[in-house]
């Protein structure tokens, strides 16, 4: 797996990791950001054996990534423009790549075919249409985040203690994955009619977005499948995996 380096937008040094040789894919990974822990924890092996290079960038404040270049706060839409910067920074043109999700990455995938990225194909998986077009702020990631920027106290067992406790576990820079959350914009309904890019949404079968089957409704050429698993463990299902790499052979 070899990790390399591009430059966002407004000039921070980003990282991506990759792994396998083919026909691009770029997998944004979900909350948390890191790219190599998305390739050894998900579909990415079993895509590089089927002819796929596979790309998964680490999140701005995440993993090898910066978190900005000496400004306090994230534009709106941040993470979209990173991915339309490493879009450019791989020289790639419409129909020259494809562009996978997972989670929080399936929402920036959202945003940027909305914003017009063109892929050959796109997925979304771990996602619903409430989180892609309802508020984007808010939720217990955002309370944790908020209180421990602060210093204040969060109650033990509460749900904002166990995501307390999984940010810890990411290594993450907390104000950095606070600006990310404050800078993610929603989606509309009709955009969502607008994005004509043939679509694979995927949901874990006890995942708690029980809403992604009418995020396949709203887009005009979409599959939706689900698969074994709630929201963390769904990615690390062989059926997933066999989705992904029918659905971008063509099947």
């Amino acid at each position: 797996m070899a990790t390399r380096r591009f430059t966002g937008r407004d000039g921070t040094e980003l990282a991506w990791h990759e792994t396998g040789a083919g026909r691009p894919l770029i997998f944004l990974p979900g909350f948390g950001g890191q790219g190599s822990r998305l390739l050894d924890y998900g579909p990415a092996r079993a895509l590089a054996a089927r002819g796929h290079r596979v790309l998964a960038p680490d999140s701005r404040g995440s993993g090898d990534s910066a978190a900005t270049n000496g400004s306090p706060r994230f534009s709106p839409d941040v993470l979209a423009d990173d991915g339309f910067a490493l879009i450019a920074h791989l020289g790639l043109g419409d129909g020259d790549y494809d562009l996978a999700g997972y989670s929080l990455g399936a929402r920036i995938v959202v945003r940027m075919l909305a914003r017009g990225a063109r892929p050959g194909r796109a997925i979304v998986a771990g996602q619903g249409l409430a989180k892609i077009s309802g508020p984007q702020q808010g939720g217990a990631n955002h309370r944790a985040l908020t209180a421990i920027v602060d210093g204040a106290t969060i109650e033990p067992d509460s749900p904002e203690a166990r995501q307390a406790q999984m940010i810890s576990r990411t290594g993450g820079d907390p104000r950095a994955m606070l600006g990310v959350l404050d800078s993610l914009v929603p989606t509309p309904e009709p955009a969502l009619r607008r994005i004509d890019v043939p679509t694979l949404v995927a949901i874990g079968d006890r995942d708690e977005r029980d809403d992604a089957d009418q995020l396949a409704a709203l887009l005009p050429h979409a599959r939706f499948v689900r698969v074994p698993g709630d929201h963390g463990s769904a990615l690390a299902a062989p059926e997933l995996a066999a989705e992904m790499v029918a659905f971008l052979a063509g099947g």
